[in-house]
């Protein structure tokens, strides 16, 4: 528990130094496009009683409860989005919503079948080559979708390990958005992380 709250603390500072260096104009942020991506809460088991379409598996209470805990955080650390693009499937689209809702940007939610499982992160990357000048944009989906766009972005090949738990939260940076490498991974939080937060 200690090594959590060290972690979450030294996210604060690091959150902190940031932005001051951004106000002071040592750090460029205006043409960075940030990359938030979270991994859909806990949901229904898999070929559960009454759930064997996979697309409608919703989030059970307890996903539901983290969730909210985990948007509380996402508010508590003054994180922002222009855009919020989900996956269509039930769990996504129930995480995105908790966090549209607690940050009041539902408006700001739309749903895309390029966040949906599928075999390439091409369609995605194309899609928000097309959404223009946006800042920040927060992606909900599925695993291994998002390791894999992780992967592909920050080194070249979807082959990096990368775990982003249910519930887990990641941001990396682009100034130039392609198919291949051409982004930094700035961090990658654990649920756990996150609520210690809230």
């Amino acid at each position: 528990m200690r090594r959590e709250q060290n972690i979450a603390d030294s996210f604060y500072a690091l959150r902190f130094t940031i932005y001051v260096l951004r106000r002071i104009g040592l750090v460029a942020g205006d043409e960075i496009m940030n990359l938030y991506i979270l991994r859909h809460g806990i949901a229904v088991e898999h070929g559960a009683a009454g759930y064997e379409n996979d697309d409608e598996r919703p989030l059970t209470g307890k996903g539901e409860r983290k969730m909210w805990s985990i948007a509380e955080a996402i508010k508590a650390l003054g994180i922002s989005f222009d855009t919020i693009l989900s996956s269509p499937l039930v769990r996504a689209h129930q995480t995105a919503e908790i966090v549209a809702e607690s940050l009041k940007c539902k408006k700001r939610l739309e749903l895309t079948d390029t966040l949906s499982p599928q075999p390439s992160a091409k369609p995605l990357i194309e899609y928000l080559q097309e959404q223009g000048a946006i800042d920040d944009v927060l992606l909900v989906g599925h695993e291994p979708f998002l390791s894999q766009f992780i992967s592909l972005l920050i080194s070249g090949d979807t082959e990096t390990s990368v775990l982003l738990k249910k519930g887990g939260f990641c941001k990396i940076s682009t100034d130039h958005l392609k198919h291949g490498q051409c982004a930094t991974l700035e961090w990658l939080l654990t649920p756990k992380q996150m609520e210690l937060m809230a």
